[in-house]
């Protein structure tokens, strides 16, 4: 039995991420700042399994209230083996290019309140010498693109994060995933339109499991947007700057 923390329990991908660590019968802790949500999902996840769900109410904004939670969830699951973070927020581009107040929104939620979770995890898992952690990025992060570059530019700056904390902890045998999926039909991006490179989060999230089961260090998902991504990072800028992405 495994012991999963799922931080922003309520988005689509971590509830369909949820799901399997359900139906193999691992203990589970859920962080959402909705609390009617969390207490439906877990117990759809009681039903699908799990061997024990608990669950807890938090704005991952207030970056003050990190450590109460993290001890909270240690206590529950006693212990901890899997670390799933897996919320963010995709900012309007235009208003953020209007308004410093947005930008600076949509930098904390996408990056600094995650650096702050990532910090005391490592500090909480590294004495145990063992664990998982894994981090919903994206592709947006691998190339500032006109259209997204606030989004962006978090997405960049967290992985390159996940990079140095990588770093640090493989002496710890504590493994650190970069998930970076691509376009994913999910309530967040209910307003966009729809094509065929769109992911169904379940899709995602067994991609996910399969990348925390074999320890990866990054992974794409779903798979083709690792070469999609290696074209476009390679595009020379006096090109690329004048593309329309």
């Amino acid at each position: 039995m495994r012991k999963v923390l799922i931080i922003g329990a309520t988005s689509a991908i971590a509830q369909a991420t949820a799901k399997i660590y359900a139906e193999q019968q691992d203990a589970l802790f859920l962080v959402g700042r909705d609390i009617d949500k969390l207490t439906v999902i877990a117990a759809d996840l009681k039903v699908r399994g799990a061997s024990k769900v608990d669950y807890t109410e938090l704005d991952l904004n207030k970056c003050e209230r990190h450590q109460d939670m993290l001890q909270q969830a240690e206590s529950s699951l006693e212990g901890m083996d899997i670390v799933l973070i897996a919320y963010g927020t995709l900012d309007d581009q235009k208003e953020c290019e209007q308004e410093y107040a947005k930008t600076k929104r949509a930098l904390h939620t996408n990056f600094l309140s995650v650096v702050s979770l990532l910090t005391l995890l490592a500090n909480q898992l590294e004495p145990q010498n063992y664990g998982s952690i894994a981090v919903i990025s994206s592709v947006a992060g691998d190339r500032g693109r006109q259209s997204n570059y606030v989004y962006g530019a978090a997405k960049g700056a967290l992985s390159i994060f996940l990079q140095g904390l990588r770093n640090r902890l493989q002496k710890s045998n504590i493994s650190v995933l970069d998930v970076k999926p691509g376009f994913v039909d999910t309530p967040m991006t209910s307003e966009l339109k729809k094509g065929v490179l769109w992911a169904k989060p379940e899709a995602i999230a067994k991609g996910i499991y399969k990348a925390i089961e074999k320890r990866k260090n990054t992974v794409y998902l779903p798979w083709f947007w690792w070469p999609i991504m290696t074209i476009i990072r390679y595009i020379p800028e006096p090109i690329f700057k004048r593309m329309k992405l």
